[in-house]
């Protein structure tokens, strides 16, 4: 007869998801995460396979989480401030807390760029493509843009969004205010 769960898994990957955001996924060991979830490795191992299969299981919660402020964005019908209020609205939950870490996404992103972790990849390739579709959106709502125009302005503010997001991590909230204003002055 199989043991029961001492443990409920949503809470453990919210602790997991929390240590991978702000060490990243080479740096938190086996040691950590049995420390900060509270439950031994054989544990981590049964529920989720791996400390890979539970940094995906990290990686799927926090997207959930964010799907309000994406589906948000995705709504919205006013172009370019959408976009802007999409940035502020990425990095407003940040502006609260003195433990800055940035979007995990970005991170995970920044981290496994030269790793060849298809899983991921694939992931992160899904994430930023929606989010440049997303942004495209937008920048056609703004009819005196030609579509030459648009590219290269939907590659410019998801190349700021990175900016943005790797920025949240050591940067105050008035730097962080100066930048996406400039963004969007400059657009």
């Amino acid at each position: 007869m199989a043991r029961k769960k001492q443990y409920n898994e949503d809470e453990v990957v919210e602790k997991a998801m929390h240590l991978f955001w702000k060490n990243g996924y080479e740096a938190t060991s086996m040691q950590m995460l049995e420390k900060e979830m509270g439950i031994n490795k054989f544990s981590i191992y049964a529920s989720f396979g791996n400390k890979h299969g539970l940094f995906l299981e990290s990686l799927k919660q926090y997207k959930s989480r964010g799907l309000g402020v994406l589906e948000k964005f995705r709504k919205g019908t006013n172009g370019v401030a959408d976009i802007k209020q999409f940035f502020y609205d990425s990095v407003s939950s940040n502006f609260k807390s003195d433990n800055i870490k940035g979007c995990f996404v970005t991170n995970t992103y920044n981290e496994f760029s030269e790793k060849e972790d298809e899983c991921i990849a694939n992931q992160m390739n899904s994430f930023m493509d929606n989010l440049k579709t997303i942004i495209i959106e937008k920048l056609e709502m703004d009819a005196s843009k030609n579509e030459e125009t648009i590219t290269k302005q939907a590659n410019y503010l998801l190349l700021a969004k990175h900016g943005l997001a790797a920025a949240a991590r050591v940067n105050t909230k008035k730097e962080i205010e100066d930048y996406i204003e400039m963004v969007f002055k400059n657009l």
